[in-house]
């Protein structure tokens, strides 16, 4: 066995045993069975109930019991969706080629569509009625008050109930679809990586082909060669499958435009925000901020390039190189016991948590054929969850560990919530794991000196520039997409020249602009979902994330108190409400300068550091 795959073989793979003994047993095919029922006795007590919009209905005695049956029946439904797709998940997203998984969840899609048209139905019903007077005679509706005064909105912004019912239904052909297609393209993907001579070490010389995530974890390579042979060939394998992502992102784009033109929303972006919890104010003073930061992040990628021996500015392939001697390697036990120290530090549950996840194989790291790229967690059942990452041996996933337990404790902060209660919009999904990345990160920093500090600062520095400022290309790519998407198809080269013109305006004069990455568009899975605007959300977590951070270390007690009860409301509150527990205004454009000013302290850092490194090696 040669010595990569050895490393390989020693990163741990997740066990999800516990559930179901295969997709293809018995007790899965019976839990399938048994959802299938519940929806359909739901559907028909909805059917009975008159479970639809009316006007002005009074809250009698019988709405109140109408409304309290139904939605326990849909948050029971809700707990069994929940482990019946993150068991399938678990498979697909490791396995592409899994195909019994893949066939269990395209079956399951169909339940889910079935499930989708009575929560439709159920929030025309609830926005229907004076959401006071409901709430006042339901305990059930005064435990989901949020929910219940959303509806009165959401309810507004619905179609007939025949086009909704026939729109969930064709989503199963058209944006699922094409999802669909895109997970099982990109995790498929097989890249012929050319490795030139100058390379030092036994690659030397050869070609190899790699899955397209282990092309990108390269990316992180010490070795200047392999980054660079590893961009050109993730480059050209984007280019091999161009044409049937275009198509996918055609699609979803154009079934959205569609539906919120007749669901009566002013853009694309107002539905986003409404399902996120977040005014466009608070949006709008977020990226004035951000934007105000840009100069602040080149002057990183600058100084990044000064240290990497570049005359010029930094070029993509370069974004992610580890720093000289600094750049040592993370063995997975290693960042393993570095987290679980570091959220020891902060608490004995939180390090429980993780501790956990490590004795009951939550976690899965290895990348591998089949795989998809990036890093998530998925609840999967009561307070248990699973984390999905592709471990490069490097601090940057040490960050990602500790970001996706991060939310696996969040997790167990929403285990005794209902599934309408969880229901967390991504802003503040990112909290407890922001929060403890920066936990590791602030550690790491703090222990650290000389070359190994420069490159914990650039690890901070890599993860905040990707969340601040390419992100916000992302916004700009998917703002201008739906703007034309609106009008015609987009062809692979247009959507190319979108994707390069928002790096230009975000990047500016810190990166190359004739080495950058046109094909990001048709790499990110965002993008592929009818949740549009689905990356913003990242930003807006790292930004209150940092914020938190920044109240903790000022008051540690009373902030231990209050986080794990404002994890346990993420579902429950809007963004405002639970920025005002910490005294924060989510509004003003100041909070999220004082959030950034932490990026700008470590980016005069890491300028500093670099300049006395490379003094010292002349």
């Amino acid at each position: 066995m040669s010595s990569d795959a050895t490393v390989a073989s020693s990163l741990p793979h997740w066990d999800v045993s516990a559930y179901f003994p295969a997709v293809e047993s018995s007790e899965f095919r019976d839990a399938v069975d048994a959802l299938r029922i519940r929806v359909a006795s739901l559907r028909e007590r909805a059917d009975i109930l008159d479970i639809r919009r009316h006007d002005h209905p009074s809250a009698s005695d019988a709405a109140v019991a109408a409304y309290d049956e139904i939605t326990r029946e849909l948050n029971g439904i809700g707990d069994d969706v929940r482990l019946l797709s993150s068991y399938l998940h678990a498979f697909i997203s490791t396995d592409a080629r899994n195909t019994a998984a893949q066939g269990a969840y395209s079956e399951l899609d169909k339940l889910l569509v079935d499930l989708s048209t009575v929560w439709t139905r159920h929030t025309a019903w609830v926005g229907s009625f004076d959401s006071d007077a409901l709430i006042a005679r339901s305990t059930e509706a005064s435990h989901h008050a949020f929910a219940v005064r959303k509806a009165a909105i959401a309810a507004r912004h619905q179609m007939s109930e025949a086009e909704e019912d026939l729109s969930a239904h064709l989503t199963i052909s058209g944006s699922s679809a094409w999802a669909k297609l895109h997970g099982n393209i990109t995790s498929r993907l097989a890249v012929a990586v050319e490795f030139p001579e100058a390379v030092n070490d036994e690659r030397a010389g050869t070609t190899r082909t790699l899955p397209m995530s282990a092309v990108r974890g390269l990316a992180h390579d010490a070795d200047p060669h392999v980054r660079k042979a590893a961009y050109e060939a993730e480059l050209r394998g984007w280019e091999t499958v161009g044409v049937p992502l275009a198509a996918a992102m055609n699609g979803i784009k154009g079934e959205v435009v569609t539906l919120n033109a007749r669901r009566g929303w002013p853009d694309a972006l107002a539905p986003a925000l409404f399902g996120n919890n977040v005014e466009r104010e608070t949006l709008s003073a977020m990226h004035e901020a951000c934007v105000a930061s840009f100069p602040d992040f080149r002057r990183y990628f600058r100084a990044k390039a000064r240290l990497l021996g570049h005359a010029g500015p930094l070029p993509w392939c370069d974004l992610f190189a580890p720093l000289g001697q600094g750049a040592r390697s993370w063995p997975y036990p290693e960042a393993e016991a570095f987290v679980i120290d570091r959220f020891a530090d902060y608490s004995d549950r939180l390090a429980g948590v993780a501790r956990r996840a490590m004795r009951e194989r939550w976690v899965d790291a290895e990348p591998r054929d089949g795989k998809r790229d990036g890093a998530f967690c998925m609840s999967v059942r009561a307070d248990e969850s699973r984390v999905f990452m592709n471990f490069a041996h490097s601090f940057n996933s040490v960050q990602t560990l500790a970001h996706e337990l991060g939310h696996a404790y969040h997790n167990i902060n929403l285990a005794d919530r209902t599934a309408t209660q969880r229901a967390t919009p991504m802003p503040l999904a990112e909290t407890a794991s922001i929060f403890c990345e920066t936990l590791v990160t602030t550690a790491a920093l703090d222990r650290a000196a000389g070359a190994d500090r420069l490159t914990m600062l650039d690890a901070f520095l890599e993860n905040a520039s990707q969340i601040v400022v390419d992100i916000h290309s992302r916004f700009l790519l998917e703002t201008r997409v739906f703007g034309q998407r609106a009008k015609r198809e987009l062809s692979v080269e247009e959507l190319n020249n979108l994707m390069l013109g928002a790096q230009r305006e975000t990047y500016g004069d810190g990166l190359d602009t004739d080495q950058l990455h046109a094909f990001m568009w048709a790499m990110k899975p965002h993008y592929y979902s009818t949740r549009s605007f689905y990356n913003w959300p990242y930003t807006f977590g790292l930004l209150f994330g940092l914020g938190l951070y920044a109240r903790y270390e000022q008051d540690a007690p009373p902030f231990r108190r209050s986080f794990d009860d404002l994890l346990a409301h993420t579902g429950m509150e809007s963004a405002a409400q639970l920025g005002h527990r910490f005294g924060i205004d989510f509004g003003s454009v100041g909070f999220w300068k004082d959030s950034l000013d932490v990026c700008r302290a470590r980016i005069d850092d890491f300028a500093t550091a670099v300049d006395h490194e490379i003094t010292r090696r002349s």
